[in-house]
């Protein structure tokens, strides 16, 4: 199993850096976890939406699923391609791709036609229909569970300000949590427990005092600890600065004693008993 960041900043993307966008790969799922605005542009640099076994959103927020729109639009160009236009480039032919399952909280649907229907292609209407015919829209429940590949996949409610629900995938290969938008809560440590390697968001630099619901990384060093989880990935940063950063990460090891990683875009981590990062 093997996890790549595509985007970590939390908000908007910025320093050319996306946001929340994370994918999961085993030897039989390639699974996408969110995918807020420029997520669309580092999955390209990876694979083709096509070659996704599913998408899973863990709450909608606009970073964390904006680019949804961009990603089913993709899926839907094949089957607008003319190759008799373009005579000399390579792979011009039309294609068309089965869709994509894709998992977000019960009420998403709706949503996401609205987002589609803010920017119609009159000329080609079939741009429109991302999800109805790019993707296979699935919404879930807080407790839902399901399978996709050799990934067991189940759905953990969180405490934010829209339903959140964290995601744990368990495969032969090895086991993973990441807790999308959180503040702290007890369940954090059930979404968790004992997993390979466990990617928390690290927002703040001080416990959350607001409804709204993030973490700051002193708690998810604290969640890791009494998890008992291999590795802790800390992610969703508001600022790329080194200092910053670092600090964060010494806030999460004060309480966890296992190896602790800052996210960064295209960082790639092996997920098993003896996970390590590369670069």
């Amino acid at each position: 199993m093997r996890l790549t960041v595509l985007g970590c900043r939390q908000g908007m993307p910025a320093d050319g850096q996306s946001s929340s966008s994370y994918l999961v790969s085993t030897g039989s799922a390639r699974l996408l976890l969110d995918c807020g605005p420029g997520a669309a542009t580092a999955l390209s640099s990876v694979a083709h939406p096509s070659e996704l076994d599913a998408i899973i959103i863990s709450h909608l927020h606009a970073d964390h699923c904006y680019d949804l729109l961009t990603v089913g639009k993709t899926l839907l160009s094949g089957r607008l391609r003319d190759p008799e236009r373009f005579p000399t480039l390579r792979g011009a032919a039309r294609a068309e791709w089965p869709p994509v399952p894709l998992y977000v909280p019960n009420g998403g649907r709706a949503k996401l036609d609205l987002l589609a229907s803010v920017f119609p292609v009159p000329s080609f209407p079939m741009l429109d229909r991302s999800f109805d015919v790019a993707f296979d829209v699935r919404e879930y429940e807080p407790g839902d569970t399901f399978t996709v590949g050799d990934c067991e996949i189940s759905m953990h409610k969180l405490n934010h300000s829209l339903l959140n629900c964290g995601t744990r995938i368990e495969s032969p290969e090895g086991s993973f949590a990441f807790t999308g938008d959180t503040a702290y809560t007890p369940d954090l440590v059930a979404l968790a427990a004992n997993v390979d390697l466990f990617l928390a968001e690290a927002t703040l630099e001080q416990p959350d005092v607001t409804t709204h619901g993030h973490l700051c990384a002193a708690e998810a060093g604290d969640v890791a600890a009494a998890a008992g989880v291999k590795e802790l990935v800390l992610t969703h940063f508001i600022t790329a600065d080194d200092v910053w950063l670092a600090a964060r990460k010494a806030d999460a090891e004060r309480s966890f004693r296992g190896p602790v990683h800052l996210a960064a875009p295209a960082r790639t981590f092996d997920i098993r008993s003896s996970a390590g990062a590369r670069s």
